[in-house]
């Protein structure tokens, strides 16, 4: 029998807090939810969102100092974001300096996509649904 659950958040680990913050809030309009951590490990997190955690899904960015560089498994592949025009969406990322590794495209199924990097090298996939 299946359990009955909510998706709660996605951690992913960065190798700078702060500027991992600073550029979900500012390229993607995520607002910083809280922080938390533990000092006598070395680790400090932040949970990141567009709605609070009680009801939406969150992104979890977490330092670690014993991790000072990271390695990309092959298993992850992307987040997505939604977004009302994903063309407009990669100029204002490409004006501000974010990376674009694809360019937008548009799906037989209709959705349009595309996919800019974050500075760990994390992809995220923009959605326009039409």
């Amino acid at each position: 029998m299946p359990i009955k659950g909510r998706y709660l958040h996605t951690m992913l680990h960065v190798s700078d807090l702060e500027r991992a913050i600073a550029f979900y809030v500012d390229h993607f309009g995520m607002r910083e939810l809280r922080r938390g951590g533990s000092p006598e490990e070395g680790r400090r997190n932040a949970f990141l969102g567009y709605d609070a955690e009680a009801v939406a899904t969150v992104l979890e960015l977490t330092e670690r100092q014993d991790r000072p560089t990271l390695e990309h498994g092959s298993a992850f592949g992307h987040l997505a974001i939604g977004t009302a025009d994903v063309a407009a969406a990669i100029e204002i990322l490409r004006a501000e300096g974010v990376t674009i590794a694809a360019a937008p495209r548009t799906l037989p199924n209709g959705l349009v996509i595309a996919f800019v990097t974050d500075p760990d090298g994390y992809e995220i996939e923009l959605v326009e649904r039409v």
